[in-house]
């Protein structure tokens, strides 16, 4: 950390300190690559900030990354860990997206860049392919003290660096050979009889012997400059790009043979190191058995081997989403960057109009002004695209007037591409890039973009989906829920419900809280096997039974029984478990009966808790002539009566026996008298990491010393964590 009297670094000086940084860590862990990521803030976006050793191209799919996308940097950030890939068998087995974009052989390392002040981004390290699997104590401690660096000079700062939306490149060595030295090599190879290339780390050409330039048939001064798959058409098949990028990305020698027509094969040897790729051109003197065989004819413009594999990146991406807002943001943060632009409009089609489902980099008047535009063709482009299922891409703003004159008093943006969602002939809306400045769509941006449409297409119409039925869901597990419980003198009650993530499955849990008398209550718990609407309907069926029996004055294990036969009516396959209690508070006592649910915990003071002992009957709906034994125990006032289902105390792995113990030691610990707290505290915590394979629900009862003075009634949580107190004025 810098002394007091020490000058803080301005946001320019620090940027390239930054990189200057990065390099030397790159050098020092013997690294090929390295990338910095910061993050944008209150966000966490990660924004790739510096790359050294690799063409930013390479990185395009990752320039700017949502903290929780499924790459080692993001992870690495977010659960604050490094992260160490050995291999391509291990990155395709943990990071199956990332492995599709980078199918090559290299080792990588995501560490978070976490300083005194606060966790700044990330780094990202990548080694070559001959290294061995794990990382080395010299590595280590190199990885180690190259992060500490980083993030002294973010800390030692006045303000962050400037976020640009492209990411600084600096070389990983910067020698300086003598004019000499290269006049000497070059007079070298102009006397071997094979040809000699260089190649910089982005595929230029920055030299070729004569004897180079005679084998691939072109003269020097039109290839200097420019990248061999480009301006050789007979190297124009993607696979030959990809032998130049498995070299620059592994760092390990790649070769392979090419026919230049009509007959004449050659040999291609890469040699890549951290400056470049120095490429070895052989003649074969025939065509032998084991060659390739001649590649096809070029097809015109073909797309880049890099935005075939972002095209990969993102597709695999798009079928991961699962709601309209997953779209949106990846779109935001992945999409957007990829292709340059600076806005994002997504709509959906909905009764002849387009409602705008999400948006980026657009104010809110223009966003209100864009929505709900109409579909008629003479009005808007969104509309032209959507009727003829055909994109539209507009340079400037010129361009788009001249078709649409009111398209560009919408809004400020210079250049816009306008893609049609369609599935099947069905429109299903319309998604606009656009870019603050001009921007002239290249043949396989359009290409690319395209084939992207019809995959934000099937996103979007598979999110509007769930999302549609997960509202309905939400409406029904809010519905098989008490909305709101009794206000009962002398008793207070405190209510959670966690769903275990089951997508679109409603849960089985329930309870309820039921005021007898001015001295009597009733508690109920249960869990329907199962998820889905048939559980839900038995649930709810359970719930008025339950209901029903004990306000008529049904003993605990007659209101059990009387359930127990309904469902043997309904013939339900389901079975449930379910718990009753009935509290009375004069005599300070509670009777319980158990149709095979999981034992409730009993603290009569501070510091004491147990697991009680209920004899069950069997769960309901398996037996009709079932009888369910009552326990009655003591309740004196300030005790806790904790109610609870199997998924609190069921983890896969551990015994539930353990686990039930531990929850009477954590209720026995709780020194809070308040019961929402006490029950807060009952919860795993959201960082615990613990997987849960069912929801969970508890319910705590605590007698009052005295009749507690009239609180507000108590209504559902809306964030599904179970009934709070109801703000009066």
């Amino acid at each position: 950390m810098a002394g007091t009297d020490e000058p803080l670094l301005s946001a320019a000086s620090l940027d390239d300190a930054l990189g200057a940084s990065l390099a030397d860590t790159v050098r020092g862990t013997g690294a090929s690559v390295g990338a910095l990521y910061l993050s944008e803030g209150a966000t966490g976006v990660l924004r790739l900030v510096w790359l050294c050793g690799l063409p930013a191209e390479f990185f395009a799919p990752w320039q700017r990354l949502p903290p929780t996308a499924p790459v080692p940097v993001a992870d690495a950030v977010r659960e604050d860990r490094q992260v160490w890939i050995g291999g391509q068998d291990e990155m395709a087995r943990r990071y199956p997206r990332t492995a599709a974009v980078l199918p090559y052989p290299f080792a990588l390392a995501a560490i978070p860049l976490t300083g005194a002040r606060r966790r700044w981004g990330g780094l990202v390290l990548m080694w070559p392919a001959d290294r061995p699997r794990r990382p080395t104590a010299h590595e280590r401690h190199a990885v180690t003290t190259g992060v500490r660096n980083l993030a002294r000079l973010l800390d030692d700062s006045d303000q962050p660096p400037p976020l640009s939306d492209r990411p600084r490149l600096v070389p990983p060595n910067a020698v300086t050979r003598p004019a000499q030295t290269d006049l000497a090599a070059s007079d070298y190879l102009e006397r071997l009889p094979e040809g000699a290339v260089s190649l910089d780390l982005e595929g230029r050409i920055t030299y070729l012997s004569t004897t180079a330039a005679r084998l691939l048939g072109r003269g020097a001064e039109r290839l200097l400059g420019t990248r061999p798959w480009e301006a050789l058409a007979w190297l124009g098949d993607p696979v030959y790009e990809d032998h130049y990028r498995t070299a620059v990305v592994s760092r390990s020698p790649v070769a392979f043979t090419a026919r230049r027509p009509p007959d004449h094969w050659l040999v291609f040897e890469f040699y890549p190191d951290t400056s470049g790729i120095s490429v070895r051109v052989t003649p074969r003197a025939e065509h032998v058995a084991d060659d390739p065989p001649p590649v096809a004819a070029r097809r015109p413009s073909p797309a880049p081997t890099g935005r075939l594999y972002q095209l990969v990146h993102l597709a695999a991406a798009l079928t991961e989403t699962v709601t309209v807002r997953d779209v949106v943001e990846l779109i935001a943060h992945q999409i957007l960057p990829a292709f340059g632009a600076q806005g994002l409009v997504l709509s959906a089609a909905d009764a002849g109009r387009l409602k705008i489902t999400g948006h980026h980099g657009y104010d809110a008047d223009v966003v209100e002004r864009l929505d709900a535009l109409s579909l008629d063709t003479r009005l808007t482009p969104a509309g032209d695209v959507l009727a003829s299922g055909t994109p539209a891409f507009f340079t400037d703003r010129a361009e788009i007037a001249a078709r649409y004159p009111k398209a560009p008093l919408m809004s400020d943006k210079e250049a816009w591409a306008f893609l049609p969602l369609v599935i099947s002939g069905r429109p299903v809306g319309c998604c606009v890039l656009s870019y603050d400045r001009p921007h002239p769509f290249t043949a396989d941006e359009r290409a690319v973009l395209t084939s992207l449409a019809g995959l934000i297409a099937q996103a979007l119409d598979r999110a509007r989906l769930y999302d549609t039925q997960h509202r309905l869901v939400r409406e029904l597990q809010r519905a098989l829920m008490p909305r709101a419980l009794p206000v009962l003198p002398g008793l207070d009650v405190a209510a959670r419900s966690l769903t275990a993530g089951h997508g679109l499955d409603v849960g089985g849990d329930f309870y309820d809280v039921l005021r007898l008398d001015d001295t009597t209550a009733a508690a109920v718990i249960g869990d329907v096997e199962g998820h889905g609407v048939t559980a839900a309907a038995l649930t709810g069926q359970i719930r008025t039974a339950v209901h029903a029996h004990a306000t008529a004055g049904a003993a605990p294990d007659e209101v059990l029984a009387r359930t127990n036969r309904l469902l043997a009516d309904l013939d339900s396959e389901l079975l449930a478990s379910c718990l009753f209690a009935r509290i009375d508070l004069a005599r300070h006592r509670v009777t319980l009966a158990s149709a095979g649910h999981v034992p409730p915990l009993l603290r009569r003071a501070p510091g004491r808790a147990e697991v009680l002992t209920v004899e069950p009957g069997p769960l309901l709906g398996i037996d009709l002539h079932a009888r369910y034994p009552v326990t009655t125990v003591a309740l004196p006032p300030g005790a806790v009566l904790a109610l609870y289902t199997d998924g609190l105390v069921e983890i896969p792995g551990i015994d539930a026996t353990r686990t039930t113990r531990r929850l009477a030691e954590l209720l026995a610990a709780g020194d809070d008298p308040d019961p929402h707290r006490l029950a807060d505290h009952l919860l795993p915590p959201a960082s615990s990491g613990v997987q849960h394979a069912d929801d969970i629900t508890v319910l705590l009862l605590r007698a009052a010393g005295t009749p507690a003075a009239r609180r507000p009634p108590v209504t559902a949580d809306r964030a599904g964590r179970g009934p709070r107190p109801e703000a009066r004025p």
